[in-house]
């Protein structure tokens, strides 16, 4: 019978311990994991140009290369400027042509003939006038005669002047600022044409980057403003992880450190670098500040990135850091 006292205080001491025990747990905190989210680059690829959109060369889930081709733009507003500045270019470079070439062959031979006869008719006018004028000294003629025939060859030799001003000019061609200011009218027509094509160029859009198709907003025949996006793309290989860290948990986050972060989707753990830790906190709405503290917890956005690249990553998904609180 003293047995069964004995039996029972040591029944009695293993309920106490394990009460005791299953207090301790309740009263320790269970270190929970830091939850943050794969995030990656996005580009929305939109176009200068206004227009039907003509073509669409992707689907959403796509994956396209650097340069390949996603949809095209139909404008024909400015098919018709390019028109225009092309026709203008043409006159330009033709005036700009004259300009260097000068007068044509057939117009300085005309130029030179021109001058001959003037010079000839001169030379008959400066005869005349010697007769007259000896005549008159021998006073068989009037006076009235004399000053006729001196002002014929007077006008006679200016007209010779000027045509043979007019010959040299054909051969000399266009002056130095003639052919300068013709220059430039065609290099001016050659930028409208060359502005049009760079407008036109940008109507066929293609892959900023290597990536995956995630949006396709317009189809073809609808109708894109501009600087609208048409397509949605994402570059996993420019991808990164995203915490929202509290304030007393950032002493543990450093530029360059090397993290070993879990991805439940993937059952795998990977290996990250910190790159960027925000300079500015936020208020942590998310959890409330713990006893103790008399002052408001904020949180800190801090990234990293993987250290090699990851497969089947995907954005949007769950990433933890075990230990960090």
């Amino acid at each position: 019978m003293r047995a069964n006292p004995l039996l029972a205080t040591v029944a009695l001491g293993g309920i106490a311990a394990a009460l005791i025990y299953g207090l301790v747990l309740a009263y320790t905190p269970t270190p929970q994991p830091l939850q943050g989210q794969i995030e990656a680059r996005e580009y929305n690829v939109s176009s200068k140009v206004a227009g039907r959109v003509e073509q669409v060369m992707v689907r959403r889930g796509d994956n396209v290369k650097l340069g390949d081709l996603l949809f095209s733009i139909d404008s024909p507003e400015l098919n018709a400027k390019l028109l225009q500045a092309s026709g203008a270019l043409q006159s330009a470079k033709a005036m700009q042509a004259e300009a260097d070439n000068g007068a044509r062959k057939q117009q300085i031979a005309a130029s030179r003939e021109q001058w001959l006869k003037a010079k000839a008719a001169a030379e008959l006018a400066q005869t005349t006038y010697q007769r007259v004028e000896n005549l008159f000294n021998d006073g068989v003629v009037a006076r009235q005669k004399r000053d006729e025939a001196y002002t014929q060859w007077q006008a006679a030799k200016y007209t010779e002047q000027s045509a043979k001003a007019m010959y040299d000019m054909a051969q000399e061609g266009a002056r130095d600022e003639q052919k300068v200011a013709a220059e430039g009218n065609a290099k001016r027509a050659e930028g409208a044409v060359q502005e049009v094509n760079a407008v036109l160029a940008d109507s066929q859009m293609r892959a900023p980057k290597t990536g995956e198709i995630t949006e396709v907003l317009l189809q073809p025949g609808e109708l894109a403003g501009s600087g609208f996006p048409v397509v949605t793309l994402i570059d996993m290989q420019d991808s990164w992880a995203i915490f929202q860290v509290r304030e007393d948990l950032l002493n543990q986050f450093h530029k360059g450190d090397i993290k070993q972060l879990r991805i439940p989707a993937l059952g795998k753990s990977f290996e990250f670098k910190v790159s960027y830790i925000s300079a500015l906190g936020d208020f942590a709405t998310w959890r409330a500040t713990e006893s103790g503290h008399d002052f408001d917890m904020r949180t800190f956005q801090v990234e990293l990135r993987p250290t090699a690249p990851i497969a089947d990553l995907r954005v949007g998904m769950s990433v933890l850091l075990d230990g960090a609180e």
